[in-house]
């Protein structure tokens, strides 16, 4: 047989060896059926008993998932449960059946295809990744409508590597303590449910390998490298040794990240540093404990106000703001206000759609345009701020006049509370992200009037390369090692420690191991990121003097590609951890 190798997106770490078991594409054609208007009345108590009946199913689930991998991981079936209790879904069923007149099967069937297709043209990856979770639930309802099952992949006994065209996040979430050792899907990104339930599941996972169900038979031998995205059918013996002995050496140096993951994050030298979590929901505060970090670097709260028709109130934030704070106290949290905008826009502010929507009116621009809902997250946070070490931070701060508005609006909600006796941190640090290239220049200024910075480089890279890290056209020119990326975040660091305060980064940079060297050697003070990557960086960063790092980012910022910069960074990294 010849060997094929495929590259696909690397969804979960590890490398893996097994059998392939395919899981067929679960599709299911519902032929149109006319009825008589009397048969209407019982087609909807079909309708509603298939409702009900996958509500409990995916309630049981749920529990089960709670039980068996954590209360975080149990959240995901929320969003399932949300479509289940979508009026609109239920209310445009039943009136197509009173209308046309047609079995409830067939008109579900026709109103869940066209759901799919409007969240298939959202242009927000995050939400677009929301489509599995649609087709999900409502397969299950489909299924319950015709009175169908579907084998579980927990009734797999062997130990197989999962391949599928897609893995929806109730088949995902059965793997757990099954014999999968991985999987791998034709579609899929890096934010779906899915892959973030592998990692959960500690498996390796490869999504969007495009052609691997179409060149794999069950039974075949695959190489699943969650690490770098490849997957390789039929290996031949050479390539499969090799392999092998990448997986043990991989779960070797694993093992050595678990074991100082409670540890300081300082250098061989004494110099230590901060790693701290990004999280989005307050569910997510245990898996930053449990994987060593020493605070919230980034608190995300635009999804506050997803998958819902009314805005928050203050109270629905100030209790997930108290319960942050209280969960990781003494430890800090930065919040980050609300950055709505972008690719991220929601129907009840009935915003303009944007030409650039990168560049519009988006994060600290609407709020400022909207100071009542900046306001009423602004109190939230002082409100919670005396339950432990809260900070607040503004995104795509662009000058120091901005940030002057910010805090004229945060001055005035001070003022409320002092007036309606609401105690609250007078002391509570305000930092400023630093995503646009105009901030990063005049970051000495901004530095005077800030108590932190916070770089994103996520928008800080696509602002200063002209490249929109959506467009898959030029993806190719997204380089976090551009010279211009490392001395702008160099001058950054710089202004900051001149004006003698604290400088952190919380985009995927910060998490990726072979810019830890430079960033540690440039002086950055706190490193932020997925919970699951923090044992790897503080055992690259306690492999390392600072001394080391400090020559390695010189000679990386004297080369003049981004190329030059990675294979000699890489090149580093492989001797600290060999």
């Amino acid at each position: 047989m010849t060997m094929i190798i495929l590259k696909g997106i690397a969804a979960a770490p590890g490398i893996t060896v097994g059998p392939a078991y395919k899981v067929g594409k679960e599709e299911y054609v519902v032929p149109m059926e006319s009825i008589q208007p009397a048969d209407i009345p019982l087609q909807i108590q079909v309708f509603e008993e298939a409702l009900i009946k996958t509500r409990r199913e995916i309630i049981e689930l749920q529990k089960r998932i709670s039980v068996d991998m954590g209360q975080e991981e149990a959240q995901i079936f929320d969003a399932h449960l949300l479509v289940l209790e979508d009026r609109m879904l239920i209310e445009e069923v039943i009136s197509r059946l009173k209308k046309e007149q047609v079995n409830v099967a067939y008109i579900f069937q026709e109103v869940l295809k066209k759901y799919i297709s409007v969240f298939s043209k959202i242009e927000d990856e995050y939400l677009k990744e929301r489509i599995s979770d649609v087709n999900d639930v409502g397969k299950r309802i489909l299924r319950n409508l015709l009175g169908r099952e579907r084998k579980s992949l927990k009734d797999l006994q062997e130990k197989v590597v999962v391949v599928a065209h897609d893995l929806s996040p109730s088949d995902t979430a059965a793997m757990y303590k099954r014999s999968v050792c991985a999987f791998v899907t034709d579609i899929g990104g890096k934010t779906s449910h899915t892959a973030i339930i592998a990692k959960s599941l500690e498996i390796p996972a490869v999504v969007g390998a495009e052609t691997v169900t179409a060149k794999t038979q069950s039974g075949d031998i695959l190489i699943v490298d969650g690490n770098t995205g490849t997957v390789i059918i039929n290996p031949d013996e050479e390539t499969l040794d090799s392999y092998l002995q990448e997986e043990q050496k991989f779960k070797g140096v694993s093992e050595k990240f678990w074991a100082v993951k409670d540890m300081p994050a300082r250098t061989m030298d004494g110099v230590s540093v901060e790693i701290s979590g990004n999280i989005e929901f307050p569910d997510e505060v245990p898996s930053v404990k449990l994987h060593g970090g020493q605070g919230i670097g980034l608190y995300r709260t635009e999804f506050f106000y997803m998958n819902r028709k009314d805005l928050p109130t203050e109270e629905e934030h100030f209790q997930a703001y108290k319960f942050v704070a209280e969960q990781m106290n003494p430890h800090p949290v930065v919040i980050r206000t609300l950055d709505l905008g972008g690719d991220k826009f929601l129907s009840q502010f009935d915003i303009p759609k944007d030409m650039q929507p990168f560049l519009g009116w988006r994060a600290i621009r609407f709020c400022l345009a909207r100071p009542d809902i900046f306001k009423l997250q602004l109190r939230a946070i002082l409100r919670a701020s005396v339950f432990g070490k809260l900070k607040l931070m503004y995104p795509m701060i662009s000058g120091v006049e901005e940030l002057r508005q910010a805090n004229a609006i945060l001055g005035d909600c001070r003022e409320e509370l002092n007036r309606e006796g609401i105690a609250f941190d007078k002391d509570i640090e305000v930092g400023v992200m630093i995503e646009v290239p105009s901030a990063a220049i005049t970051a000495d200024l901004l530095a005077k009037e800030s108590d932190f910075f916070s770089i994103g480089t996520n928008d800080l890279i696509q602002y200063a390369l002209a490249v929109d890290r959506t467009n898959e056209k030029v993806a190719y020119l997204y380089e976090p090692a551009h010279p211009a990326v490392l001395r702008m975040i160099g001058n950054i660091i710089e202004a900051a420690h001149a004006n003698e305060i604290r400088v952190g980064m919380c985009g995927e940079m910060a998490s990726d191991p072979i810019f830890a060297l430079i960033l540690l050697g440039m002086g950055l003070d706190e490193f932020s990121m997925p919970s699951l990557a923090i044992p790897q960086m503080k055992y690259l960063i306690r492999s390392v003097s600072a001394a080391d790092a400090r020559n390695t980012a010189r000679e990386a910022l004297s080369l003049s590609t981004a190329k030059e910069v990675e294979l000699f960074v890489r090149d580093r990294i492989n001797d600290i951890l060999k």
